[in-house]
């Protein structure tokens, strides 16, 4: 089962403007081949499907513990792009067709299927699918892929990183850009244990250090890039048998830490009365927000 914390895992800066065609190009890190949702449904069935448990605790251990931080990486893409399109539009009669800014934009679905919210489909409007998923039953392979994965879903970053100047797309990627190097150094450990092959020295792919982005420096300078969270009260223990020794970088030890990062707030979105979302005049929000306070 999943225990959820009302909290981002950073807190992301307020945009000072919308970036519509920019939050088209971070869905791909949220949809995409090696976007979010595939981390995330990757390891989530991998550790459903996961044989001999007993045994193998800390690889099972790795695998569902770092799924479990992978909902908080959707949670935090989406939000990104959720504020990248706020004030995109302004209200108005229907008449005046006040989307009418959305028409020209990289992805009108924004604006007609989720009201200028986040979708689980990549930078072109295609949707997430399950293919995507690899579980194989064979714990090397799979461990395989999921280094591959994360390898991918590195290059990916650095690309949309490359597309736009956007302060909150930025400092989202800067943030993931450490986490997947987590990520990866331990299924390239797990590896190491299980076969004797030192997959940590192809680190990183691509051959570009992280600390070359500002956003990802800051937080490598904080040693986000040493620690493992579990995110369990009292489960996931044996990741501990993975995650130690120094860390690749040669500046400190790698540590496990209990609990998940302190985060930051979860944006709250304003209303669109244009998309009729959420679909109730501002008196009425106020009347319903009385009626529970008093209840």
């Amino acid at each position: 089962m999943y225990l959820r914390i009302d909290r981002l895992q950073i807190e992301l800066p307020q945009p000072k403007e919308a970036d519509p065609n920019a939050a088209a190009a971070v869905q791909e890190l949220l949809g995409g081949r090696f976007g979010e949702m595939s981390t995330l449904m990757n390891y989530t069935y991998q550790s459903f499907n996961f044989r001999g448990r007993d045994k193998l605790r800390p690889y099972y251990d790795l695998i569902a513990n770092i799924a479990t931080e992978e909902l908080g990486h959707i949670e935090l893409v989406a939000a990104t792009v959720n504020l990248m399109l706020t004030g995109t539009t302004k209200p108005g009669d229907p008449e005046s067709a006040p989307l009418s800014p959305a028409v020209n934009l990289r992805n009108t679905h924004h604006f007609i299927g989720t009201a200028q919210t986040a979708f689980v489909g990549n930078s072109m409007g295609a949707f997430w699918h399950g293919d995507y998923v690899f579980s194989s039953g064979n714990l090397v392979l799979d461990l395989l892929h999921n280094f591959f994965l994360e390898c991918g879903a590195r290059l990916h970053k650095i690309r949309v990183y490359e597309m736009t100047t956007n302060p909150v797309a930025r400092e989202m990627i800067g943030y993931l850009l450490v986490r997947g190097g987590v990520h990866a150094t331990a299924y390239a450990k797990a590896l190491e244990t299980l076969t004797g092959v030192q997959v940590t020295k192809l680190l990183p792919i691509p051959n570009i250090e992280n600390s070359k982005f500002p956003e990802a420096r800051k937080y490598e300078a904080m040693g986000v890039h040493r620690r493992l969270y579990r995110f369990s009260p009292e489960d996931y223990r044996e990741i501990a048998k993975i995650w130690r020794g120094p860390a690749p970088a040669g500046d400190g030890d790698l540590e496990v830490v209990d609990g998940p990062p302190a985060g930051g707030p979860v944006p709250d979105l304003p209303e669109v009365p244009e998309e009729f979302a959420p679909g109730l005049a501002p008196e009425e929000i106020a009347e319903i927000a009385k009626k529970l306070a008093a209840s």
